[in-house]
């Protein structure tokens, strides 16, 4: 695979955020800074955006670091939000959209590395052009304009009961 220390770390702390935004979307429908695992999940992003800028397969700065940087402002704005709110008003709904658009962009990385990589001798993709890495993406964005309309409903159903 040819992961770097720094590559290695990136990889599981990543991992762990994936884990925690689907814990936090199976358990309250989206992630929810107020728990635990939307804490972990802003944490562990947080640290996954920065290590990321170190990470380079071309030797310099690309693509996948800006993916990085917008990520890490779209964690840093909810969290922001988050503190800020009282636990309604446009606000969550912001917070909410922030989250899940960090997670679905988080997957476009993600998705190109392992499909690249895995598995080891004859990964399923050859580039990152490849067809089936676009068809997965295609799926994860009607996945995220899904989950994004559902959030929404929910939150407004919640809203109107309080």
């Amino acid at each position: 695979m040819g992961l770097t220390g720094l590559g290695i770390f990136h990889t599981a702390i990543g991992v762990a955020a994936l884990a925690a935004a689907g814990t936090s979307f199976v358990r309250f429908g989206k992630i929810d800074m107020m728990q635990i695992s939307g804490k972990i999940y802003f944490y562990t992003t947080a640290i996954t955006a920065v290590t990321a800028l170190g990470i380079s397969k071309s030797g310099s700065f690309n693509a996948g670091h800006i993916f990085s940087i917008f990520i890490l402002l779209l964690v840093l704005a909810a969290f922001w939000l988050s503190n800020r709110r009282k636990h309604s008003g446009k606000e969550t709904y912001v917070e909410i959209f922030l989250l899940s658009l960090s997670f679905f962009l988080s997957l476009i990385p993600t998705v190109n590395e392992t499909f690249t990589r895995i598995p080891l001798r004859h990964p399923l993709a050859k580039s990152a052009a490849d067809p089936v890495i676009a068809k997965t993406l295609l799926v994860l964005l009607i996945v995220f304009i899904s989950g994004s309309v559902y959030q929404y409903r929910k939150t407004k159903k919640s809203d109107q009961n309080k």
